[in-house]
């Protein structure tokens, strides 16, 4: 794995907002006396819901001061786990698997499509519409390829079916998330 580092633009602070401060005070009450940092994960989740979909530093601080964690730790956690966005992304986040079932199954064609019409991986478009990142499995194989845009996958996918996924997303039209070939569920082909 590469190294993840932090945006270099950052905010100036973060909190979270009345509805989750809630929440998160919640999560933590599920916890015993001297394991609320157990709910760690849980909470950078919900801040990088709010934030848009990455995780800004001073949310990372917040949530450490919150837990009575020493920063460092929330920082690791954030670092080590690739769920977390360390940078702003794009309106509509692309997670594209590249594991064996999906490169099997053309997963490159798909890249070749993002790189097209999104950009380099990491990038955001400059209508701050669409970012990508090649992920690990996401555990849909019996449909691949497949890829996850914000919480929807989209999967059994050509080259075609997923730039047209893109153009609608582009078009603001409302676009069903699954098969993209007719297929249901995870029913055999044909």
């Amino acid at each position: 794995m590469s190294v993840r580092r932090l945006a270099a633009d950052q905010p100036e602070d973060f909190a979270f907002s009345p509805e989750n401060l809630k929440w998160a005070k919640g999560q933590i009450a599920k916890f015993p006396q001297g394991r609320q940092a157990s709910a760690v994960l849980a909470l950078l989740w919900r801040a990088q819901e709010q934030c848009g979909g990455w995780l800004p530093e001073p949310a990372l601080r917040y949530i450490a001061d919150m837990l009575s964690m020493a920063y460092i730790r929330v920082y690791e956690i954030a670092t080590f786990y690739t769920m977390f966005n360390l940078a702003p992304v794009g309106k509509f986040y692309v997670q594209l698997c590249g594991t064996t079932p999906c490169w099997l199954r053309d997963a490159e064609a798909l890249k070749s499509v993002c790189r097209r019409m999104i950009g380099a991986p990491g990038h955001v478009t400059e209508d701050g519409m669409f970012s990508w990142s090649e992920v690990e499995c996401l555990g849909a194989c019996v449909n691949a390829p497949v890829v996850q845009i914000n919480k929807n996958y989209y999967e059994d996918l050509t080259p075609e079916s997923f730039e047209h996924v893109l153009n609608d997303l582009r078009e603001g039209k409302t676009v069903k998330p699954g098969p993209q070939d007719g297929r249901h569920s995870s029913e055999p082909m044909g």
